[in-house]
């Protein structure tokens, strides 16, 4: 049995120590990515990512793309996360699960950022 929390914020920790042009990504990034998450979904949430923050955005989606399968031991071999994710909005329970796990990450990946930001000044 697998602690699905510490997955999460090993996850959230992972997506704190990004790099975005050689500087760490900023805390905002994760809480914009929270907000389209809330309001709109995970499929909605990573297109965000794609769309508006590039490199880091696909980094931070890949990732959570890899916890997200290895959790819900999905069989689908989607490459492409936003194909991993229309498989996974089949099932609502499973959509829901996959939307309540990748919040608690971005939420941890916010702390972390956060806190890193706060230790330097």
């Amino acid at each position: 049995m697998e602690n699905l929390d510490l997955a999460c914020a090993k996850l959230g920790q992972e997506l704190a120590e990004l790099k975005d042009n050689g500087k760490p990504v900023k805390e905002n990034v994760f809480t914009a990515a929270l907000g389209v998450l809330d309001e709109q979904g995970p499929y909605a949430c990573f297109l965000y990512l794609k769309a508006r923050e590039g490199k880091v955005g696909e980094q931070i989606t890949k990732s959570a793309t890899e916890l997200l399968h290895k959790i819900l031991c999905d069989k689908t071999n989607a490459e492409e996360p936003l194909q991993f994710l229309q498989g996974v909005a089949m099932n609502l329970d499973r959509l829901l699960f996959a939307r309540d796990l990748l919040r608690q990450a971005l939420i941890y990946a916010r702390y972390h950022a956060k806190a890193r930001s706060e230790a330097r000044e």
